[in-house]
């Protein structure tokens, strides 16, 4: 499928549009065959989960603006000193606009208003949800950097991911798995069907909160943990009952900080995040 999109100078450059289950996009559509010469089409993401994925998979000058959540540590899913080299919006449809984008990456959740104007402006609109499953953040990966023109390090990031995750596995052979509690912000539990609880069980943790019968976001507390402690307990949440001295008293827990930043994204944070938990892992029986 080929669009039409209107580049700065009012002419109009035409790019291969890649649909897939991953994200949708949205834009003025064409049949007439590329035509475009060798400039690389120009972002302006506004997710950070997308953030992340960009400036791995294209050039910097591509890259006009991410998302103001990946200059924030609390959401940031990209290391700062890397963050920092680019332009950020608040998500406005006027910053946008002044930025004059070929393609806008956003999640899902987009407001309708939002992507409406956009669209209505001749912006094409790129949205993908949060990968539940390293299959889907893989495509996700490969769709981005395609859009960008560089297929080839999409999939020597996707090679990166597998390398990691292959790591992963390889820690929890012939170890007999361990109980093992994420305890996110707002002292809430991940489901399994969440990446990082896949993760969690490919380095051979066993989910302490789901054998209890606890699912996505349910809240445990200072004095339930106290009480019913697994064997690892991952601290992802800063809240007063995650930072409580009694919980330096439970002997028979390991307990380490896993940072929140590798708890939401899918693609290069896959690799932080898995070697986060190999850590863990070598470091407990």
């Amino acid at each position: 499928m080929i669009a039409a999109f209107p580049s700065k100078n009012g002419s109009f450059r035409f790019w291969p549009l890649i649909v897939a289950g991953a994200f949708a996009l949205s834009a003025c559509g064409s049949d007439e065959p590329y035509v475009g010469d060798d400039v690389k089409p120009r972002f302006v993401s506004l997710n950070p989960c997308t953030d992340a994925i960009l400036v791995e998979v294209a050039d910097p000058d591509q890259v006009l603006a991410l998302s103001h959540y990946s200059v924030d540590p609390q959401s940031s899913s990209i290391e700062p000193a890397i963050a920092a080299q680019f332009p950020v919006t608040g998500g406005t449809v006027e910053e946008v606009a002044a930025l004059n984008p070929d393609f806008v990456l956003a999640g899902t959740f987009l407001a309708p208003a939002t992507r409406g104007a956009l669209e209505n402006m001749g912006f094409a609109v790129a949205t993908f949800g949060i990968a539940s499953d390293v299959g889907e953040s893989a495509v996700q990966v490969r769709e981005i950097a395609r859009l960008a023109g560089h297929a080839d390090r999409g999939e020597a990031l996707v090679a990166r991911i597998d390398s990691s995750l292959a790591e992963l596995d390889a820690v929890s052979m012939g170890r007999k798995n361990q109980s093992a509690v994420l305890w996110q912000p707002g002292q809430i539990v991940p489901g399994e069907q969440t990446l990082v609880a896949q993760l969690m069980q490919r380095a051979g943790f066993a989910s302490h909160s789901a054998a209890r019968g606890l699912g996505q976001a349910d809240h445990v507390a200072l004095e339930q943990m106290l009480a019913d402690p697994p064997e690892v307990l991952l601290l992802a949440g800063s809240e007063q009952g995650q930072r409580h001295p009694a919980l330096e008293s439970l002997a028979h827990t390991q307990v380490e900080h896993f940072d929140p930043s590798l708890l939401y994204c899918a693609g290069p944070t896959i690799i932080r995040a898995a070697d986060r938990l190999r850590e863990i892992r070598r470091a407990g029986a």
